[in-house]
């Protein structure tokens, strides 16, 4: 089968289309016949060593397809079911093993499609929003990038939620696709200083939850947009890692919590990730959240989709087709 490799670590153009053999399904494995491949920045993680891995390495962590074999020991699955995932890198490929304990069934009304371009940014919007910080009705949170995968669908399930929500982008194009995504209020970072505009738009009550996937560029700011006791909630580092965490600052600015969550932290316990997987179907099967693709690509193209999604060229999820 193919896969696209890498065999060690630098930009876009390490990733290579090669042949590779594809041993049978292990005890607790099931083999998927990709039909979607989602394309995230933790691939592009992978991909510049700051996760590091052994080589050579398949890269991505989420798809969804079918069922076509069953390893030993495997039950509640079967030849032929429509399946996602999200699980450690091997996913750009024709076809992979995947650990039972982590793939879920999809329902009827979500596509190969919209599966592999949600997973991992929607099960990381699940915990956000549904487990880090728990949003309520009334409440007033900022979603950092806005626009992004991951954005995109804090902005409508938070608005589904109830929440106020404010959201933060780098252009005026990003400005539109985050106020149809719900965003009730909309700040360009690369044009005023959104800590400034959240005290306004606020008049002074801030946020009960910031939750940010950029990291350098918006710390410590982030924290003068929450109020007493809010959460900053920092989930990715597009921009670059926060360093010299000042824990005294979370006293200063009103005895603030602050954490970094991993989604496979959340996903280890098969009963939580069955209940997560559960909340994100509903929400997108119902119409609540809609899941935006921007760009689909063949399998061979993934070194474009990473120049793309490190340039910031891109809005909403990428998705490669086998």
């Amino acid at each position: 089968m193919r896969a696209i490799r890498i065999h060690k670590t630098g930009g876009p153009e390490v990733l290579q289309m090669d042949e590779v053999d594809l041993p049978a399904p292990g005890t607790g494995q099931v083999r998927v016949r990709n039909h979607a491949i989602g394309v995230n920045y933790l691939d592009i993680y992978h991909r510049t060593g700051l996760y590091p891995s052994a080589f050579p390495l398949t890269l991505g962590c989420e798809g969804a397809g079918e069922v076509t074999e069953l390893g030993a020991g495997v039950e509640g699955f079967k030849v032929g079911d429509r399946v996602a995932y999200v699980t450690t890198p091997g996913s750009y490929a024709e076809q992979r093993n995947v650990d039972a304990r982590q793939i879920v069934k999809l329902p009827a009304n979500v596509s190969y499609e919209q599966a592999a371009a949600m997973m991992l940014k929607g099960l990381t919007a699940q915990y956000l929003l549904r487990q880090t910080y728990r949003v309520q009705k009334g409440d007033t949170i900022l979603v950092h990038a806005a626009a992004g995968g991951v954005g995109q669908i804090l902005c409508q399930w938070g608005k589904h939620l109830g929440a106020t929500v404010i959201g933060t982008v780098g252009s005026p194009a990003k400005a539109k696709i985050a106020a149809a995504c719900g965003a009730d209020h909309v700040v360009d970072y690369a044009k005023e200083d959104f800590a400034a505009r959240v005290v306004e738009i606020t008049k002074g009550g801030k946020c009960a939850a910031v939750y940010d996937g950029v990291g350098k560029a918006t710390f410590p700011a982030s924290l003068d947009c929450l109020r007493p006791f809010g959460v900053f909630a920092s989930y990715g580092s597009a921009s670059g890692p926060v360093e010299g965490f000042n824990l005294g600052l979370l006293g200063q600015k009103g005895s603030l919590f602050a954490t970094r969550p991993t989604l496979f932290t959340f996903l280890a316990d098969r009963a939580r990730l069955e209940t997560m997987a559960k909340e994100l179907f509903e929400v997108v099967g119902s119409g609540a959240v809609k899941v935006e693709i921007s760009d689909r690509a063949p399998l061979a193209e993934a070194a474009r989709l990473h120049r793309d999604l490190e340039a910031r060229r891109t809005t909403g999820s990428l998705v490669l087709i086998p």
